[in-house]
């Protein structure tokens, strides 16, 4: 881990592991000592203590560090034989319809309404919101251009960096809708200085978890939307709404700024004029979703006034 050159975040998460997951059933032995049987004992023990997205996490690590002990000669196999052992299966992300991203976005007050609206039509990721600054924004195009990203460690420390990867350096063109929350934002809520950071508390400093996390639950809440729902659901609620749209698979991934390794994918491209198209996609359905509900709220109004009438 020393020696790998990870990202900041990343080193945090395999210390935790190593710590918490690892190193109690493990710290006392010799490498040669562990062997397959105990392997899978650790592993049935550790899903019966946590996640199992955890314990996939755990096991790719254990995995690792078994690997290059076998790299280095100093055991002669790897014990981490389990098929699968390290396979993530997370449950269906949830999605929010238009008018449960408003109720959130009201919810979470005129600072962070924007910011709500990004993460939803973006779609951005959290880190990427909190790397973006007042060059980054685009008035005339209405867009924002992701550079960094500034992801929070456990230690309440920004850890400014690259983004997840060279696709996530992107410009993001944001539906129309959104133009004048944009503008506002910029003379009102964000840090007043050349190269200010977009974001940032009410007392002008960069936002916490904990702080941004309270306000959340709270709009969560008022939204009517699960407890499992998270700030990043958003994200996959932006993916959802883009496919709704008519957006392809490579405009949704350029979008959102996602690589993948299949060569089919690397050669596909999806121009500025198209990201233009997805986002007057998104416009559009948010624009009639909220005339639906304007027009449900006024006949529902009438209703109650010929029964009271009558």
């Amino acid at each position: 881990m020393d020696e790998g050159g990870l990202e900041e975040t990343t080193d945090e998460l395999y210390r935790r592991l190593l710590r918490l997951h690892i190193l109690p059933t493990f710290e006392d032995r010799d490498l040669d000592q562990i062997t397959p049987p105990h392997v899978r004992t650790w592993r049935a023990e550790r899903l019966k203590a946590t996640g199992g997205t955890t314990v996939a996490k755990s096991y790719r690590l254990l995995s690792a560090i078994m690997g290059t002990a076998e790299d280095g000669e100093l055991i002669r196999r790897n014990p981490c034989r389990i098929k699968g052992a390290g396979k993530e299966s997370p449950a269906e992300r949830s999605t929010a319809t238009v008018d449960q991203v408003d109720v959130v976005a009201k919810a979470m007050g005129a600072r962070w309404r924007l910011m709500v609206y990004i993460a939803a039509y973006g779609p951005a990721r959290p880190e990427e919101l909190a790397g973006l600054r007042r060059p980054d924004v685009d008035l005339a195009n209405c867009g924002v251009w992701v550079r960094r990203a500034e992801p929070e460690l456990n230690t309440g420390r920004r850890a400014p960096g690259e983004t997840k990867s060279e696709a996530g350096k992107r410009f993001i063109v944001l539906p129309r809708f959104m133009a004048g929350d944009l503008k506002t934002h910029m003379y009102l809520y964000s840090e007043q200085k050349p190269d200010g950071l977009l974001f940032v508390g009410e007392r002008g400093a960069p936002f916490r978890r904990t702080t941004f996390g309270r306000k959340w639950k709270k709009a969560r809440k008022a939204a009517g939307l699960p407890e499992a729902f998270t700030f990043y659901d958003l994200r996959h609620t932006g993916h959802t709404l883009s496919t709704q749209s008519g957006a392809t698979l490579k405009d949704t991934m350029v979008r959102a700024g996602q690589s993948s390794e299949k060569a089919a994918l690397i050669y596909q491209h999806s121009d500025h004029e198209r990201q233009k198209e997805v986002a007057g996609g998104l416009d559009g359905m948010v624009r009639a979703a909220r005339e639906k509900a304007a027009e449900q709220a006024r006949q529902g109004s009438s209703g109650a006034q010929v029964v009271r009438g009558s």
